[in-house]
């Protein structure tokens, strides 16, 4: 039985694919909260 088998491959790329859509998801949330500090912070100088 090799390792590389297509139900191996299959699998690893899930993972992989998770582990990626996780981060993008994490970055652009990240970016979301940031943007509201802005819009806070610029409201509260006028």
């Amino acid at each position: 039985m090799g390792r590389n088998n297509e139900r191996n491959i299959k699998t690893h790329n899930d993972k992989l694919h998770k582990a990626q859509a996780k981060k993008k998801q994490a970055e652009v949330s990240r970016k979301e909260k940031l943007k509201e500090i802005v819009k806070k912070f610029n409201e509260n100088k006028e």
